[in-house]
């Protein structure tokens, strides 16, 4: 495996693959690819975002001919910044790209600062400067 390459992905799934790209790149994920339907270029079969240097989400539009792609706005993603700044800035980035609250900036016990936030289609994405326990 090459070194900052992604060997998770999340998935998600999109009844508009349109918005949910604007919104993802407002909060910081980076376009890697995407690949439209042939026959409806609104259609997003397959797409592919990165988080930072090894983090990232697959995903595509709502169709009901694909089994994983039957519904959307079920997904949960944590994501990683820097530091305790940058999750508030990314929160307002979400909110301001239409996002909806779920978890204001807060200090959990367990350290870190993290907060929450929905996609104009539900999909969760906390936002937090915990990397975690470091196996």
């Amino acid at each position: 495996m090459k070194m900052n390459t992604p060997s998770l992905f999340h998935s998600l799934s999109y009844q508009d693959a349109t918005a949910g790209m604007a919104f993802l790149e407002a909060v910081g994920f980076r376009k890697v690819v995407v690949y439209t339907n042939g026959s409806d270029p609104k259609i997003v079969d397959h797409a592919e975002y990165a988080w930072g240097d090894n983090g990232a989400v697959m995903f595509g539009s709502i169709r009901p001919e694909s089994p994983f792609a039957q519904k959307g706005g079920d997904a949960k993603c944590y994501c990683v910044v820097d530091t305790d700044d940058d999750v508030d800035r990314v929160y307002r980035a979400a909110l301001d790209a239409g996002g909806t609250a779920i978890q204001e900036p807060m200090n959990p016990e367990y350290g870190g600062r993290s907060a929450s936030v929905a996609d104009l289609e539900g999909n969760l994405f906390s936002f937090g400067s915990y990397r975690g326990g470091q196996a």
